[in-house]
């Protein structure tokens, strides 16, 4: 079996085996396209687009669209750019990978267990191929769903892939694309699900050239921490829309991706009705979703509930899950006691924050913000289902947006980092997590570029001067040893080390890691499926303790006690049922009705 997305873009073989390269291009008077020895002129048709149908390309033909005589241009839809974002497209032929996997339906979204990868770094290779050698170990581990970061083309050969610019050509430092539906037709094969992220908010500040023939993708009325917005609501905005829709519909049906993580969608500024993220996922789930189960992630700091929910079928509407923040940011308060940037939110009752995080989804459900200067932050979570939020200690994010990359584990220590887990890794909500977290890696994840020179020295200084407001980085010389993203060795200490597995700390945290997953998906995963929503009670003793209860549609209750502080307390009337699982050293319940210090306890209560 093989599959092809048809967009009214790009290049695309036709059944003549004739290629139609299409180009929209409304800014441009005229359009040639260049196949190395010679340029053939395009057709001019309505609404600034250029076609032409030729005889003369075929699977593997290298291709430029030159604008106005003047400057050659990759296709903005290439399929795969071999020598990289600022070289020649390449015609590629879907239907030339034949899928063995042709009876996947996916999974349903209640077994999720999520890894974020990077390609680069994730094996030795930093290749597709290399991350294929890994699915084996990820099936072991417990893991439902691979999730990949973004792997569209960016310039160089090194990026978290935020800095992609065609959207379309998977990067090819990481191999062609018929190696990256490998991966996924391996991954399906062992039953994991495959996500990707994919960023729609802004395009990298390198290699982008589609402001000298469409400046109308980039809104003048909007702007992005990254620079000009996407125009996803002013004139020609529909063709816009189109290309950042197709491709979403690209990754599901030509690569057979089991779901998106979109991007910090608040930086999708769109004034219309309805607002192009909702149109994506409408789409998404009317094209694709009907045949087998897709799910659609997003990243919002705005806490926007409305994207998220679902029927009395346990259909999504819209979008399944969000990433958490608020979760995240409540534990690593309990853990590490830092309050700078955004923890400031949650330095005053962490506990409470993370109570009410796994009972109600969301923390913040529009109260003040005192990081946002006072302005309410959310939208009313608590009558979704616990599904529709991702919960995390850790991801690339908060490891590689610190100064150094640090993980959790050199930050604080171990007893607490395991209470942490049991919570995060057995609460009803799906858990997400970061490459290399399972075995305590001691590698950083440093944020790492390949741009050029000018655009190099600007990122390294604008990122140590972005540190500056943290009281730790206000000498220059502290700053001065903040890594340099463009510099390979930034890169290359940034890939896991897997000969550290061997040793006995790794293997003891790896193992734990593997009981939580096990008794997840043998004890926790059957009875969510019918957690109704709106019903969880929390509650919060002394300062660093806390007790939950989910109702369960069975009529039985899950409990949680857990305890991130060093005091014994008494036990919560809440206790009690069958004990589940306990991070005490003797795996027993105490008799002296005294809650364990750094303890997470769980039942099952009739």
């Amino acid at each position: 079996m093989s599959n092809e997305h048809k967009m009214p873009f790009g290049a695309e073989i036709c059944s003549d085996g004739k290629v139609r390269f299409r180009l929209w291009a409304p800014k441009s008077s005229e359009v040639s396209l260049d196949l190395c020895s010679k340029s053939l002129p395009m057709a001019r048709l309505d609404d600034g687009w250029f076609e032409l149908v030729t005889g003369e390309a075929g699977p593997g033909t290298r291709y430029q669209f030159k604008i106005d005589r003047l400057q050659s241009v990759p296709d903005p839809a290439s399929r795969y750019q071999p020598a990289g974002v600022h070289g020649p497209s390449e015609v590629v032929d879907p239907k030339a990978f034949s899928w063995v996997n042709t009876n996947w339906r996916g999974r349903p979204w209640e077994e999720a267990v999520l890894y974020e990868l990077h390609v680069g770094t994730f094996s030795p290779e930093g290749t597709f191929a290399g991350a294929e050698q890994k699915l084996d170990y990820l099936v072991q581990l417990g893991i439902t769903a691979a999730e990949i970061m973004p792997v569209s083309s960016f310039p160089g050969t090194r990026n978290w892939g935020y800095d992609g610019v065609l959207p379309y050509a998977p990067a090819a430092c990481y191999g062609r694309p018929q190696d990256l539906k490998h991966f996924i037709d391996a991954a399906h094969l062992k039953g994991l699900m495959v996500f990707l992220d994919v960023v729609y908010n802004h395009f990298g500040p390198e290699g982008n050239y589609l402001h000298l023939y469409s400046p109308q993708f980039f809104s003048e009325r909007h702007r992005t921490p990254w620079g000009e917005a996407i125009n996803f609501d002013g004139p020609a905005s529909r063709q816009v829309r189109d290309f950042f829709i197709h491709n979403a519909l690209y990754w599901l049906e030509e690569y057979h991706i089991d779901g998106l993580r979109i991007d910090a969608v608040h930086a999708l500024y769109d004034d219309s009705h309805p607002d192009f993220l909702a149109e994506l996922a409408d789409t998404a789930r009317t094209q694709v979703g009907q045949n087998r189960r897709i799910h659609i992630v997003l990243e919002n700091h705005n806490n926007a509930a409305h994207y998220l929910g679902g029927d009395v079928c346990r259909k999504p509407s819209r979008c399944t899950a969000q990433w958490n923040d608020d979760i995240h940011h409540a534990a690593h308060v309990l853990l590490t006691g830092e309050s700078d940037g955004y923890y400031q939110d949650y330095a005053d009752d962490p506990a409470t924050h993370l109570a009410r995080c796994l009972a109600e989804g969301y923390s913040f459900q529009g109260q003040p913000s005192s990081y946002q200067k006072g302005r309410g932050r959310g939208e009313p979570s608590r009558d979704l289902p616990l599904s529709c939020f991702v919960s995390f200690l850790q991801n690339h994010d908060q490891i590689g947006n610190r100064a150094f990359g640090e993980r959790i584990t050199s930050l604080t220590d171990a007893a607490r980092i395991r209470v942490a887990l049991a919570v995060l890794l057995l609460a009803p909500s799906p858990p997400l997590l970061f490459m290399g977290e399972e075995f305590g890696a001691s590698t950083p994840f440093m944020f790492f570029c390949d741009f050029g020179p000018e655009l190099a020295d600007k990122v390294r200084e604008g990122r140590r001067e972005e540190f500056s407001r943290f009281a730790q980085f206000r000498s220059v010389k502290v700053r001065s040893t903040i890594p340099d993203p463009n510099s390979e060795d930034t890169f290359l200490r940034s890939k896991l080390d897997w000969v550290s597995l061997e040793s006995g700390p790794h293997q003891s945290w790896l193992r734990f890691y593997h009981e939580l997953l096990a008794l997840r998906q043998r004890e926790i995963v059957p009875r969510v499926k019918g957690l109704p929503p709106g019903k969880a009670k929390f509650a919060v003793h002394g300062s660093k303790a806390l007790s939950v209860v989910w109702p369960l549609a069975c009529g039985d209750e899950l409990v949680l006690l857990a305890n991130f502080g060093a005091d014994k307390l008494d036990i919560p009337q809440s206790s009690g049922g069958r004990l589940l699982y306990t991070t005490g050293d003797d795996g027993a319940w105490p008799q002296n009705k005294k809650l364990p210090l750094l303890s997470a306890n769980w039942f099952l209560r009739p």
